[in-house]
C-alpha cells in the first residue's frame, strides 16, 4: 500500500525545505543571528509531525473536529490577551524564547471541520443556508485572526473556503452574492478595520514611488533583487540587496527574492517546478481519493497551500500588496514549517487510505 502512495508530493517537499535553508542561511549571514540551526530544527520537528499526521485516520480525525477546530478558537482567543507582538501583528503565544502561532494550525483545524461538515451535505448542489453555514465557519478563525492585526494570515483562510465550496456544489449566483459582500465588507474593513501602516502598504502598492524610502522602500528593494538576478544570478551569498542588508524581512516573507537574486530566473524555475510537482501530486491524491471527507481535505489544505505560493511570488514582484505572506518551506518560521508538513501528512494519509475509506 505504501507503494501507491504519492510520494512525489513528500520528494518536492523535502526538496523545497532544502533550498529553503540553503537561502536562510544566506539571507541571514549579515544579521545577528544565523537562521539556519533554528531553520533546520523546525525541518527536523516537521518530518515528525508529518509522521504523525499521516499515522492518524483523517475520517477519525474529522470526527473529532468539532473539538479541534473550538480548541483553535480558544488559543485565538488567547492570543487577542495574552499574545506577544512581532512585525505589527500580535500573532505569538510565547513560552521564554520560543513562539507558537495558532492561526497557522488553525487553518488545518477549520479545513478538517469544514470537510466534515460539507461531506455531510451529500448533493450536488449546497443549499443557501449550507453556503452560509460553511462560511460562517471559517469567518470565526478569520475575525479572530484579523482582531491580531494579521489581516493577511485572515484572508488566507478563503481560498480554502472557495476551494472546498467549488468542490462541494456552490451556486453561481450565491459566490456572486459573496463576492459583493466581500467587496462590501472590504469597504468596512478599510474605513474601520484597518491600521494606518496597513493603509499605507496598500497606498504604496498602487503608487510605490510616491514614498520609495518609506513605506514603499521595501518594495523596491524587492523589485531591484528580482530583476538583479537576471538568468542565472549573482552566485550563492553573492545578491548585494540581501547580502547589504538593503532588502527587508528577507529571511521570511521576502526569502524569493533573495533566491531570484542568487540563482536567477533558472532558480526561480527549479522551485516552481517544485511546487507544480507538489500541487499536482496533491490534486492527483483529491482526484482518486473514495470519500467526500477525504477529497474535500485533500483540496482545502492543498488550496492554502498553492495561494500562499501564488501570493507570496506575485508579491515580492508588485503584483500585489505586501502583507505578511511567507512562502511554504521556504521561508523561515516554525509555526509554518510544521503547519506545511502536517498538512502534508494529512494529504498523503488520505491517498494511503484511499482503499479502505469509501
Amino acid at each position: 500500500m505504501l507503494a501507491g502512495v504519492r510520494w512525489g508530493m513528500l520528494v518536492a517537499a523535502l526538496l523545497l525545505s532544502a533550498v529553503g535553508l540553503a537561502t536562510v542561511h544566506s539571507a541571514s549571514t549579515e544579521m545577528a543571528i544565523d537562521y539556519l540551526p533554528r531553520q533546520g530544527l523546525w525541518v527536523g520537528i516537521g518530518l515528525l509531525c508529518f509522521v504523525i499526521a499521516f499515522s492518524f485516520d483523517y475520517q477519525t480525525l474529522a470526527k473529532f473536529s468539532v473539538g479541534i477546530y473550538a480548541a483553535s478558537l480558544v488559543l485565538l482567543l488567547l492570543v487577542i490577551f495574552l499574545g506577544q507582538e512581532a512585525g505589527g501583528a500580535q500573532s505569538w503565544l510565547g513560552i521564554g524564547a520560543y513562539r507558537l502561532q495558532p492561526s497557522e494550525f488553525a487553518k488545518i483545524a477549520t479545513a478538517l471541520y469544514l470537510a466534515q461538515y460539507l461531506a455531510g451535505r451529500n448533493r450536488h448542489r449546497l443549499r443557501n443556508y449550507e453556503v452560509i453555514v460553511a462560511g460562517l465557519i471559517v469567518l470565526a478563525p478569520m475575525v479572530l485572526v484579523a482582531l491580531e492585526s494579521d489581516l493577511g494570515g485572515a484572508v488566507m483562510f478563503l481560498p480554502m473556503l472557495a476551494g472546498m465550496l467549488w468542490l462541494a456544489g456552490v451556486q453561481w449566483r450565491f459566490v456572486v452574492a459573496l463576492v459583493l459582500i466581500a467587496l462590501f465588507a472590504g469597504g468596512l474593513m478599510w474605513t474601520f478595520g484597518m491600521q494606518d501602516y496597513q493603509k499605507e502598504r496598500v497606498r504604496t502598492f498602487v503608487s510605490p514611488e510616491r514614498d520609495p524610502l518609506g513605506a514603499g522602500y521595501q518594495l523596491q528593494q524587492s523589485k531591484i533583487a528580482v530583476g538583479s538576478g537576471q538568468f542565472v544570478g549573482r552566485g550563492y551569498k553573492q545578491g548585494t540587496q540581501s547580502q547589504l542588508r538593503f532588502l527587508p524581512a528577507r529571511h521570511t516573507d521576502f526569502i524569493f527574492a533573495v533566491l531570484a537574486e542568487e540563482w536567477g530566473f533558472l532558480g526561480v524555475a527549479l522551485v516552481l517546478v517544485l511546487y507544480g510537482a507538489y500541487i499536482v501530486n496533491g490534486a492527483q491524491v483529491a482526484a482518486r481519493a473514495r470519500d467526500r471527507v477525504g477529497i474535500l481535505l485533500v483540496v482545502g489544505l492543498l488550496s492554502g497551500v498553492a495561494f500562499h505560493v501564488l501570493y507570496n511570488t506575485a508579491m515580492v514582484v508588485g503584483l500585489v500588496p505586501i502583507t505578511g505572506i511567507p512562502l511554504p518551506f521556504l521561508s523561515y518560521g516554525g509555526s509554518f514549517t510544521l503547519a506545511n508538513f502536517i498538512a502534508t501528512g494529512l494529504i498523503l494519509g488520505v491517498d494511503f487510505r484511499r482503499h479502505v475509506n469509501r
